[in-house]
Formats: structure tokens, sequence, C-alpha cells
């Protein structure tokens, strides 16, 4: 099967968690996989969406819901991880298209939990790290956060920090400017 260049796939993934260790018994759970596209003529955003997720292995807590704004109402009767992994693959042809995240938390995450709750992995091989992406075509001597690579590119923080769906459309902004300041004068989006 073909991949797909047109759009990349930005991700962030909120989950289950806790001030400290987790209660006994207790995972850590994909709760909303924020997803945003974005267009490679263009270098514009679209598709911003929440995909929440049931929990199956934890819990909402508290602490979660005051870094998240997620509460467990809120994903009470949401899809499971298998169905929203189902919605990826139908809605962005998620592993078929290249896609991207804040650092290696998110894939990482996704791939645990997949792989505990026997889900179909949604996503291709090619994973691009935008923390490192960043902090190169920046020449920054480290990697930084979302929230402060933001500052550095002179663009606003847009909605809730540690909102998934919000988190990838910042991402997918970062993202934009690093692909345009890499494209020749003339060409779309540049």
């Amino acid at each position: 099967m073909a991949k797909l260049l047109d759009r990349i796939i930005v991700v962030d993934v909120e989950s289950t968690c806790w001030e400290g260790s987790p209660p006994a018994g207790e995972e850590s759970d994909v709760i909303e996989i924020g997803v945003c596209t974005l267009d490679l003529a263009t270098l514009e955003r679209a598709d911003r969406r929440a995909l929440l997720v049931r929990p199956e292995r934890s819990s909402v807590s508290p602490f979660c819901t005051e870094l998240t704004t997620i509460r467990p109402d809120d994903v009470a009767d949401a899809p499971t991880l298998r169905e929203a992994c189902k919605i990826l693959r139908a809605d962005y042809a998620s592993d078929r298209r290249v896609w991207a995240s804040w650092g290696d938390y998110d894939r990482r995450q996704i791939e645990r939990c997949c792989a505990a709750l026997g889900c179909g992995y949604p996503f291709g091989t090619t994973h691009w790290n935008a923390k490192s992406i960043f902090a190169v075509t920046r020449r920054l001597d480290r990697e930084v956060g979302m929230a402060r690579a933001l500052a550095l590119a002179g663009l606003p923080l847009e909605g809730t920090h540690h909102r998934g769906v919000d988190d990838a459309w910042n991402i997918a902004a970062l993202l934009a400017t690093v692909l345009r300041a890499s494209r020749p004068a003339g060409l779309p989006g540049a």
C-alpha cells in the first residue's frame, strides 16, 4: 500500500495520570487523541479533532482532570482505544501517512496501550518527533516544551495546554513554521 504524502497527521495524546504513583491495579490509559492535519502543499492546519477514549485499565483522577480538564463523565461513554484506532485509520488513513507528535511520549504510549489492550496500532512506520526537529532547526542546545517552543517561534498558545486537541493544533503550527522555513522561495506554502 502506497504512502500518502499530502498531509501530516499531528497527534497529541492525553492519558490517565496521578499526582504520585498510580493506584494499585491501575495503568495509564489513553483518554484523548488530539488530531490536526497539516496540508503539505499549503502548510495550513485542518481537521482539528478530539477523539476522547474510554480508559479500560484506570480511571480519571482529580489530578488528571485538573491538568487536562477531562472529567470522568467526559470519557464514560467514549469509544474504546480499539474503536478510536479504527476511526484514525478510516478517517485519516493514519496507517498510510506520516504522523508527528511533540516528543516520543505519544508514540510510545499508543504503542504500549495498543499492545496491552490487543488493539491494532493505527499509525504507519514514519513518525516525526517535532520536538527534536524544532530544536535541531532552531539550533537549540536542548529540546524544549511545546509552550516554550511557541514563545520562541512567536506563536500564541491557542486553547488549553494539556488538551490533546489544542496541543495537536499548536504542534501543527510549530511544524508548519519549520517546514515553511525549509522551503525555497516561490514554492506553495513558502
